[in-house]
């Protein structure tokens, strides 16, 4: 598939959340694959993988006596830079896991930051799971998405189930139809974030 993205337009930063805690998690392997399938013109930042999941749980009372941690500024101003933002959950117990859940958690505070830091921004959610690929946590996004007003596109979507099946020892998505499918996520949203780019509040 190629991408309707002007190899000549401004550049299209979408920032890469997700994965797992696992050292080898395969939804954190998804997106740096993904990485490798963007169009000309676009970047993909893997740079906050790791910090989402270090963050403590969101606590009013660490806020009021100590403010936020300083990784929680680095996740806001990414969210503020970013054209697009890309999640690869995985699921747990049929819904969202709680570390990713509690990083955004963290992000919206202030609430009076939302807007600037959610606002408009596009989203897109892929996965890998089992036997139902992610499908049920990737739907259960929506709702805070909606909340946050975010902007999700589904233009394209991915449920990759077996995933422990589609890649080699290498972390590498070995089965080429899947490639497929996240090539068309990829480019398809990169496309999304350049024809109709996010709206900022002044």
């Amino acid at each position: 598939m190629t991408s309707q993205l002007d190899p000549g337009a401004a550049r299209v930063h979408v920032l890469a959340l997700g994965g797992s805690l696992r050292e080898r998690s395969l939804n954190r392997a998804l997106l740096h694959e993904a990485a490798t399938l963007l169009p000309p013109g676009a970047h993909l930042d893997l740079s906050l993988l790791g910090v989402v999941g270090a963050l403590p749980l969101f606590n009013q009372d660490i806020v009021d006596r100590d403010g936020p941690p300083s990784e929680v500024a680095q996740l806001k101003d990414a969210l503020r830079a970013a054209d697009g933002l890309l999640i690869a959950t995985p699921e747990y117990n049929w819904g969202i896991p709680g570390f990713l859940k509690n990083a955004i958690d963290w992000a919206s505070r202030p609430s009076g930051d939302i807007p600037q830091t959610f606002g408009d921004l596009p989203v897109a959610v892929i996965g890998a799971g089992g036997g139902g690929g992610t499908r049920l946590a990737q739907a259960a996004w929506l709702s805070v998405f909606r909340y946050l007003r975010m902007r999700p596109w589904a233009g394209h979507s991915l449920y990759l189930d077996r995933a422990r099946e589609r890649f080699d020892e290498r972390g590498r998505l070995s089965d080429e139809a899947a490639r497929e499918q996240l090539r068309a996520v990829v480019c398809g949203f990169v496309a999304h974030c350049s024809a109709l780019p996010r709206a900022r509040p002044r």
